[in-house]
Order: C-alpha cells, then sequence, then structure tokens
C-alpha cells in the first residue's frame, strides 16, 4: 500500500537504534526522507549511510543533537527548520524504586521524556499550521496507563505526554495536522534482546524458546506471549503519518499485545 509520503521529511528523536531506528526505515521505505537524530555523530552517520544504501532514492540526513540540550535544539532548529512529520521517541528509563527516585531524577526524566519533546513540538507545530499538513507523534509506553510500579519516574513523564498530546491535537481543528501518542508494549530492543538471551544458561534453548518462557513466568496477561519487534511499531507509526489517518486526532494509539485490560 503506498502511503502517500513520498518525499515529505521527518525528523524521529533518538533514531540510531530500537523502535526509534525502526520507524526511521519503515518511513524511508515510504519515500520519506528521514532527519536521523542521536548524540553521536558517527553512529547518526552509520544509519544515514544504512537507509540510503536501503533506500537510495530518499535523502536521509544527519540530525545529531543533545535534543535535551536547549542551544543544541536551537542548532537543530537553524539546520532543519522545516519538517513535515515529527517523531519524538527519544527518552530514557531505568527500574527503580519510589523511595530511591529523589528531586533530581525527577527533574532529570521531566527535562529529557517531556521538555525535549515539547519544545520540538512547539517550533515545529506551528509550521505545520501553516502548511496545512504535519504529523507529530509521541512515543508513549503502556507505563502510561498500567503503571508496573518498577519505574514510577518514567511513568509519570509517558503519562505526561498523553496529556501533552491531546493539549496539541486540540490546536489543530479543521488543518490536515495531527498530533497523536503511540503506546508500545514491551518491545524487543537490542538491549531487551541481550538481557534475554542473558537470563537463560541453557545454551541449547533457542532465544525463540527463551522468549516464550519469560513471557509466560513475567508477563502472562499478554496476549501476544512474545515482544513486540520494533518494525511493528515502525509500520504502525508510518500509517499514523500517512494522510489516510488524518481522523486520529489527538488519540492515544495502544500497542500493548493485549498487556493492558480494556474497561468499557
Amino acid at each position: 500500500m503506498d502511503m502517500g509520503l513520498t518525499n515529505k521529511t521527518a525528523l524521529v528523536t533518538g533514531s540510531t537504534k530500537g523502535i526509534g531506528k525502526a520507524i526511521a526505515f519503515e518511513l524511508a521505505k515510504e519515500g520519506v526522507n528521514v532527519l536521523i537524530n542521536g548524540r553521536n555523530y558517527e553512529e547518526v552517520d552509520q544509519i544515514v549511510n544504512e537507509i540510503k544504501s536501503h533506500f537510495p532514492t530518499t535523502s536521509p540526513l544527519n540530525a545529531t543533537a543533545d535534543i535535551v540540550d536547549i542551544d543544541q535544539r536551537e542548532a537543530l532548529f537553524e539546520k532543519y527548520p522545516n519538517v513535515d512529520i515529527l517523531v519524538n521517541n527519544m527518552g530514557i528509563y531505568e527500574m527503580m524504586e519510589y523511595k530511591d527516585v529523589d528531586d533530581e531524577v525527577w527533574e532529570k526524566y521531566f527535562r529529557t521524556n517531556v521538555l525535549a519533546a515539547n519544545g520540538l513540538s512547539k517550533f515545529y507545530l506551528s509550521k505545520m499550521l501553516n502548511n496545512d499538513f504535519g504529523r507529530i507523534i509521541f512515543i508513549a509506553s503502556e507505563e502510561a496507563v498500567m503503571p508496573s510500579g518498577q519505574m514510577p519516574q518514567y511513568c509519570m513523564t509517558k503519562s505526561m505526554l498523553l496529556s501533552l498530546s491531546k493539549s496539541l491535537s486540540k490546536l489543530t481543528t479543521g488543518k490536515e495536522v495531527t498530533v497523536n501518542t503511540i503506546m508500545p508494549g514491551p518491545t524487543l530492543s537490542e538491549n531487551v534482546h541481550q538481557i534475554i538471551d542473558g537470563m537463560y544458561t541453557n545454551k541449547d534453548m533457542t532465544f525463540s524458546e527463551k522468549e516464550k518462557e519469560f513471557m509466560a513466568a513475567n508477563l502472562p496477561q499478554s496476549e501476544i506471549q512474545r515482544f513486540i519487534r520494533p518494525a511493528e511499531i515502525g509500520r504502525l507509526t508510518t500509517f499514523v503519518c500517512s494522510p489516510f489517518a488524518s481522523a486520529f486526532k489527538g488519540s492515544p494509539l495502544r500497542m500493548d499485545g493485549g498487556l493492558v485490560p480494556t474497561i468499557f
């Protein structure tokens, strides 16, 4: 299916690995010129070259910047003043007990997971409204609506993104501009793959067997009984970015493998 995105420009934050990289690749597959973002220039350049090799008709570009840093964010705006699509994917997380989360940690997570995305959205939204086309997507988590209690500082920021997304969506009334949040469930990032692989010492077990055993023991409520693949999230994000998804305005879109119970 042609998503009607050829020659659109997208900035995907935190796109050198994991979900962000998968989103960048799926967008490029649809002819989007993707701005790859990360803090390490060489890592960013490597992904730019990978995309160019796979999708030679597109023009991926290096958008190296620590977007938490206001000065670096401003430099990014100066270099790339216009985008059609903004995917706020970059974020940090770690398991922490509530008693160990001090004010410094709360502030770090707020600056990184919320204010950086808000700063980008504030800059690009007005331009999208003027152009009467744009897509802003926040990558949140099922933890936004069903906190596990294992990382309260992370859950707080993801819940805030749901609220911010809806507030911004209210500003797009009557325009071909949408703002949405995608909430993936547990996803098989490179880091998660490494953790699961190292948890089981039986060398005869395939990764698929390890994954199945882990899910049964730790996430029995998951209906797919496997980790979501980053490419799956990339494909959903690409559709939401397309002109065919105009009716998705301010919607939090769950992709949690049935992990979160539905209340009618």
